[in-house]
């Protein structure tokens, strides 16, 4: 869920790639490796005890994905003639502290596993994919979706990986026509006779205007389907609203956004987020955000999150990076710092920092 690695490419016949099939390759098709390798150190002055839900006291771990998902991936595409191109993704998530799965749903191309086709006239893409409401909202994160201190903790520990990983999708992105690009997505739940279980649908429309970015977006989805059985469960039946905007001073961006995420009978969060960042050097980066959540169906269950972050890049592929920050809950509230170690929080404040290395390839 982060902006696109330098990528090694790799120029394969299909055959190879696919095993026996018997395909001849097209000198015009290529395949894309890439992929983030991120672990880090993470202490919280306070942790949840999941059976008691009082406070377990501090930790200090190491975790994968401290700023951003360790991943690999393939993406290929072939140029069809007269500006068509198929189009294809497989990516993994990868836990680097046991060599398993993370930061997905679980299975082995859990994150992405879609074919397409693209052209002037837009792109559709079928298979496992993220929503165009999840895209939005990573778009307008004002700490750029890292996975300490920003709006990924608070939308995971709301409703896990749903509208992120999204199985049987069909989805349509439109070109940009006079600054605005919609797209629309509809994910089938699988299950025959039952149209309605495990059916999630979600559209976005985005507008820029030089440095001015705003996206708008939707989701709505139901429980069961063929999805419901993954290892991470990705049906779960919330509705989604967000509008956010980003601006460009030069080196420093400015973001703010408004995210609704509401499950029936249970909560309706409503999240407040704002921030910025500022590439001071080519290797320098510092952010700051800031999230207030709300449950509409009880004000007293309310939480404040606020992080800052330095990256520091040892070249353009390896870089350092420190982060702190602390959250207050109330009520019911469990806002979480941190993604990966720390996903549901205490009542009161905790204060957390986490320190790592990334790699991208």
């Amino acid at each position: 869920m982060t902006r696109h690695p330098p990528r090694k490419r790799i120029a394969i016949v299909a055959g190879a790639l696919l095993g026996t099939l018997g395909s001849s390759a097209h000198a015009q098709s290529s395949v894309t490796l890439y992929g983030i390798v991120d672990a880090g150190l993470l202490y919280t002055s306070k942790s949840l005890n999941p059976v008691t839900g009082q406070n377990a006291g501090h930790q200090f771990s190491m975790i994968t994905g401290g700023m951003t998902p360790s991943l690999f991936g393939l993406k290929g595409t072939e140029d069809l003639g007269g500006g068509l191109k198929a189009i294809f993704a497989l990516e993994s998530g990868i836990d680097v502290t046991n060599g398993g799965f993370a930061d997905s749903n679980g299975n082995l191309f859990g994150r992405q596993a879609w074919v397409g086709l693209a052209s002037d006239y837009g792109t559709v893409k079928a298979g496992l994919q993220f929503s165009p409401f999840v895209l939005s909202l990573i778009s307008t994160d004002a700490r750029n979706v890292s996975y300490f201190g920003s709006g990924v903790p608070i939308y995971v520990g709301s409703v896990l990986v749903t509208g992120i990983f999204n199985a049987n999708a069909i989805s349509y992105t439109s070109p940009t026509i006079a600054g605005f690009r919609g797209s629309a997505m509809l994910a089938l739940g699988g299950v025959a006779g039952n149209f309605q279980a495990g059916r999630q649908y979600s559209a976005s429309l985005d507008y820029t205007y030089g440095p001015l970015f705003v996206s708008a977006a939707m989701y709505s989805g139901n429980a069961g389907g063929t999805a419901a059985s993954t290892p991470v469960p990705s049906t779960v039946p919330f509705s989604g609203r967000t509008v956010g905007a980003s601006y460009r001073f030069g080196d420093l961006t400015v973001k703010a956004s408004y995210t609704n995420l509401k499950v029936a009978g249970s909560f309706d969060n409503r999240t407040y987020g704002g921030g910025l960042s500022v590439q001071f050097t080519p290797a320098v980066l510092a952010d700051a955000g800031v999230w207030y959540t709300s449950d509409g169906n009880d004000t007293h269950n309310h939480s404040i999150l606020a992080a800052t972050g330095l990256t520091y890049g040892l070249s353009k592929a390896t870089s350092l990076y420190g982060q702190v920050g602390f959250v207050d809950n109330h009520g019911l509230m469990d806002t979480g710092l941190s993604t990966n170690g720390a996903l549901f929080g205490a009542s009161g404040t905790t204060f957390g920092a986490a320190l790592g290395i990334r790699h991208l390839f």
